[in-house]
């Protein structure tokens, strides 16, 4: 009979071979990246959220930003936030006018005076409840598969395709 020593000892070897350590690895990585993903996406929380060249109110205004409108956090400065929104455009934010709350942009159909659609269900099958073009924002209630359930503020609710949006 061999002794918890031992028994202990042949579990480690058999746990860490080289697949096991591969796959572990594999999995902490994706697991690291995805947390921090969505730990530096945030959201404008405010109206007319200014955006500027620089961590402070001395800086240029290079946009402003409604409620919701979904960003990328950069880095941090004395209380203000580096973001890049959908379309690539850096700047600073004060960090107080930012949430956690999830928003998603529609990002498809730049220039275009095409929709998408907003549907009543996760799926094309679904009937069509909704159109929005371009830079529509809407709050994120839930995602399944490759489908989003969505809020706009005018209270419709429905699910787009993910693929057509960006955000959290």
């Amino acid at each position: 009979m061999s002794s918890p020593f031992y028994l202990n000892q042949s579990i480690v070897k058999m746990f860490l071979n080289r697949p096991t350590l591969t796959l572990l690895f594999v999995f902490i990585i994706l697991l690291y990246s995805s947390v921090d993903a969505v730990a530096k996406m945030r959201s404008v929380d405010g109206e007319s959220v200014r955006l500027r060249s620089g961590p402070g109110q001395q800086y240029g205004i290079k946009w402003e930003y409604g409620r919701g409108f979904p960003l990328v956090v950069l880095s941090h400065k004395k209380g203000w936030v580096k973001v890049r929104d959908f379309e690539r455009d850096v700047g600073w934010i004060k960090g107080e006018l930012l949430s956690t709350k999830p928003h998603m942009i529609v990002k498809v159909n730049r220039n275009k005076k095409r929709k998408i659609n907003i549907r009543s269900g996760p799926g094309t099958r679904f009937k069509i409840v909704g159109k929005a073009y371009y830079g529509v924002v809407f709050e994120t209630v839930i995602r399944k598969k490759r489908w989003v359930k969505v809020r706009h503020e005018s209270g419709l609710v429905g699910w787009i395709k993910r693929t057509l949006l960006w955000g959290f």
